[in-house]
């Protein structure tokens, strides 16, 4: 069978303060079509400066532990050099260096192969820009 190559994108409204959305139900329904009992590798992407994707797991505190991190890691005070946005905002601009705004993840017979406690999330920690969009691309 040849490889095939499928991708889409979706928005989502983060809200005006730091959050770690769980996409991980979008990247299973995504790949109920795009997959079809078929391995590969998708990739989840968000084209954007200041959002990151992050593997983790969700729901038992790590991922507010990881938004407490980058509070302490990049503190949002006056410190930074970029500046327009709102005080502090230049550390949603270093963000992407610490939390990557992608993630390779591998398919096996059309579904992800995570671990029992990981998830696919959006860390997101500027206010500023309350809509993402994600694009998710399967290749298999």
């Amino acid at each position: 069978m040849a490889d095939t190559f499928h991708s889409i994108t979706f928005d989502l409204t983060t809200g005006t303060g730091e959050v770690a959305l769980d996409i991980t139900d979008r990247c299973a329904a995504f790949l109920d079509n795009a997959a079809t009992g078929r391995d590969g590798l998708l990739n989840v992407f968000v084209p954007h400066a200041t959002a990151g994707i992050a593997v983790i797991e969700t729901g038992a505190g790590s991922d507010d532990d990881l938004l407490a991190t980058l509070r302490e890691l990049l503190p949002a005070d006056g410190r930074w050099r970029h500046r327009h946005g709102t005080p502090g905002h230049g550390r949603d601009h270093v963000l992407p260096g610490l939390v990557a705004p992608h993630a390779t993840l591998p398919v096996i017979g059309g579904k992800l192969a995570l671990g029992i406690w990981q998830s696919v999330v959006l860390i997101d920690t500027n206010g500023d820009n309350p809509r993402r969009t994600v694009r998710l691309s399967f290749l298999g």
